[in-house]
């Protein structure tokens, strides 16, 4: 490979933003296949069956799925592998620091909704997508923040992940009781059987985190099993990772642990879901599907009930001195942020194939379509936004007490 190519790599790989930018052309990659020639063969990839059987246990489903349950898992796993970080020892150790993304959350998931609601209320297939919209693209969010360069401040970039943290659990909560599919307690008997496994193995301070990934793979398939989704299971296995070391000082097997999957997760799971997932054949797509009260209450969910929804509960919440605003900030800087959450992309796929996938009721519209029009226009706004405030031109917003302090 010639030197120009593996130091353009090299580079690409140390800016902040390169998973964002690697997950955005992975799905317009995968437009342009769906939209080709190649389309043909992209369906043949994503329906190819993938089969795992042991005796009279047999896992046998298309490459799609295995890439929605199974590498999601993994995805889900570090998710919560971050929560138990942050939670612990993090920034959201601090009650005064989960006041005001906390409740930003909780408006840029019920807004969304209620939008989503208000255009589909009439049809109870439908109404299954409601909380597509009420997802946030943490990876993507942040990526095109970090566009921005180093001029944002941290305490901003720290607000928005908290919020897109704490959107991240509701996405959870709501997966786990609104998206299952018929329970089958025999199953659930084994993950019953794994959770207090995996407490024990935690009390007992054993720190060899390939004996909880191997438990976290039986839950795993239990949960399959059992109709409750299984990249629950990544989120619950991650609970139980030791965060500090009894043996080692200094040691935490959890940031270990999530160190090494980051890259893994940013630059392969979460492209290889994108690409999966984002293939939208736009032949005979026209304003008819695009008006179509899902596409349509999704795209103005992500765009007008995120941004309206967080903005407004942030307000209320500062004007009412239960939170203070980020540092070097303004209402403008927040307005911005709202409508970065609106990218819903990753997480709204997800839920959008948890929805419809049994009913084939997307064979009337295609969901992805709001997904991937909201996600834009919500990534373009809050870009711009933001870039008055803090690009290149832009004045400097409430200068540091430590800025005052050197000059």
């Amino acid at each position: 490979m010639p030197q120009v190519a593996v130091s353009f790599i090299k580079n690409f790989f140390r800016m902040e933003s390169s998973a964002g930018i690697l997950l955005f052309f992975s799905a317009v990659l995968a437009m342009i296949i769906a939209n080709s020639p190649l389309t043909v063969y992209y369906n043949l990839l994503l329906d190819t069956p993938v089969a795992i059987q042991i005796g009279a246990l047999a896992i046998n489903k298309p490459l799609l799925l295995w890439i929605n349950d199974g590498l999601m898992a993994v995805f889900f796993f570090l998710v919560g592998l971050e929560l138990k970080r942050e939670l612990v020892e993090g920034e959201l150790s601090e009650k005064k620091n989960i006041v005001l993304p906390g409740i930003g959350a909780i408006g840029g998931m019920l807004f969304p909704a209620l939008v989503f609601f208000w255009f589909n209320k009439d049809d109870p297939m439908a109404l299954q997508g409601w909380a597509i919209p009420a997802a946030t693209d943490i990876a993507f969010a942040l990526g095109v923040l970090k566009l921005l360069g180093p001029r944002v401040p941290t305490s901003l970039k720290i607000f928005l992940t908290s919020l897109a943290i704490f959107d991240d659990i509701g996405a959870i909560l709501v997966i786990a009781f609104f998206y299952t599919s018929q329970i089958s307690f025999t199953a659930l008997i084994v993950v019953a059987v794994c959770v207090p496994l995996l407490w024990l193995i935690n009390r007992k301070g054993i720190e060899a985190t390939s004996t909880y990934i191997m438990i976290g793979v039986v839950m795993w398939v239990a949960m399959l099993k059992s109709g409750v989704h299984a990249t629950l299971t990544g989120v619950i296995l991650a609970m139980f990772i030791p965060i500090k070391s009894k043996i080692k000082e200094g040691y935490s097997p959890l940031k270990e642990l999530e160190h090494n999957l980051h890259s893994a997760v940013a630059y392969i799971i979460l492209p290889i879901f994108a690409f999966a997932n984002s293939g939208l054949n736009l032949s005979g797509i026209g304003l008819e599907q695009l008006l179509h009260p899902v596409p349509l209450g999704i795209a103005l969910g992500l765009v007008v009930g995120k941004q309206v929804g967080i903005f407004s509960l942030c307000w209320l919440a500062i004007k009412m001195g239960w939170a203070k605003m980020p540092e070097r900030s303004n209402w403008v800087a927040i307005y911005g942020i709202s409508a970065l959450c609106g990218i819903g992309f990753t997480m709204s796929l997800f839920i959008g194939s948890l929805a419809y996938e049994e009913t084939q009721f997307d064979m009337v519209f295609d969901e992805r379509l709001g997904i991937i029009v909201g996600s834009m226009i919500s990534a373009l706004i809050g870009f711009f936004v933001l870039k008055t405030q803090y690009g290149k031109n832009a004045p400097e917003i409430g200068a540091t007490q430590e800025a005052v302090k050197t000059t």
